[in-house]
């Protein structure tokens, strides 16, 4: 009796579903929390971060999983951030609509060029979705309904009365931006954990022996870039909320961005995405203090950016080329092992 009781408890202990929603109800609950204590310049940067790592985490389902490089999650992001401006303006639905409109019509798009990218790999996939992420941004420009160079302003509302009179704007932006990012990755995570993602490891490591037991590599190459447009659409769409629905949001660099971000979180990590989110928030804020003791000049203000991110990257591949995340993950492995054979001897 007593041994089917502790076999019990064992499981409840060791249920990784479980520990999951724990973990991510937690840590839902620390942000909201925190988020009425800072000022409100750190609540529009946890706003952003919390923007970033749902844009890494969809670049990490992608690459990381499924061994699709792609160049161009900022298209992603600009189709998903136009979809719910457009879907607010015309329709005017509640917001939760606006955001699943967002990740269908992304999501749409990426199963039809995911559908030509499966017959592609490496520098012809990587060109494929860069060329993707400098001419879909500017088609914003060929019409009008779109607003061209002005853009759309994406309003999500105001906070409930509910709330109280000091619940600011950027704090309705940080509650919203978390929540969907949270719900999200609870979402990737558990689609990774499954057979999905093992399909996709498999087909990554090794396709010719991915379509001998029976995968189709290609069909699963095409869900993975569908599941990856649908989460950057609604990575886009958080970011039109925070600043504007225009090109020049989603430019070129935001997709190089989101790529630094995910090499500096270990592209096999999703528990590394808020990291790299991080990361990308702090590096203008580091930048701008450097560029303070060299008498606020331009060149140096403009260059510091990206040597701060070139060094980042650089130790990042010497010291932990898997990601900090990732890295810890294995050490925490290494210990139990070590602890496990000192119990056998």
């Amino acid at each position: 009796m007593l041994k089917r009781k502790h076999e019990e408890s064992s499981k409840r202990e060791h249920n990784p579903y479980r520990r999951r929603i724990l973990f991510f109800l937690l840590l839902g609950w620390a942000l909201l929390l925190l988020g009425d204590r800072v000022s409100e310049l750190r609540v529009y940067q946890g706003a952003l971060i919390a923007i970033y790592a749902l844009a890494i985490g969809s670049l990490i389902l992608l690459t990381g999983y499924s061994g699709q490089l792609s160049l161009g999650q900022g298209a992603f992001m600009a189709i998903g951030a136009y979809a719910a401006a457009l879907t607010q303006i015309y329709l005017q639905p509640p917001i939760i609509i606006t955001f699943i409109s967002a990740v269908v019509v992304a999501a749409l798009f990426g199963a039809i060029i995911g559908g030509g990218a499966a017959r592609l790999s490496g520098p012809y996939l990587a060109g494929t979705t860069l060329a993707l992420a400098l001419g879909l941004p500017t088609l914003a420009n060929l019409f009008s309904f779109l607003g061209g160079e002005t853009g759309l302003y994406f309003d999500v509302g105001i906070a409930p009365e509910r709330f109280g009179s000091e619940f600011t704007l950027y704090k309705w932006f940080f509650w919203i931006a978390a929540l969907a990012t949270l719900i999200m990755l609870f979402f990737i995570q558990n689609i990774l954990k499954s057979r999905y993602g093992r399909a996709w490891k498999a087909g990554r490591s090794n396709p010719a022996a991915a379509q001998l037991v029976g995968l189709h590599v290609g069909r699963r190459k095409v869900l993975a870039f569908t599941i990856s447009a649908g989460v950057a659409g609604l990575a886009g769409a958080l970011l039109g909320m925070v600043s504007l629905v225009a090109p020049s949001t989603f430019t070129l660099s935001l997709s190089f961005a989101i790529i630094t971000g995910a090499v500096l979180a270990g592209l096999t990590s999703l528990t590394g995405s808020i990291l790299g989110g991080l990361v990308l928030v702090i590096i203008p804020e580091i930048a701008e203090m450097v560029s303070g003791n060299f008498g606020e000049s331009e060149a140096v203000r403009a260059n510091i950016p990206g040597l701060i991110t070139g060094l980042l990257l650089i130790l990042t591949v010497l010291f932990t080329p898997n990601g900090p995340a990732e890295q810890w993950r294995h050490h925490q492995e290494k210990k139990k092992q070590k602890a496990l054979e000192k119990q056998k001897n």
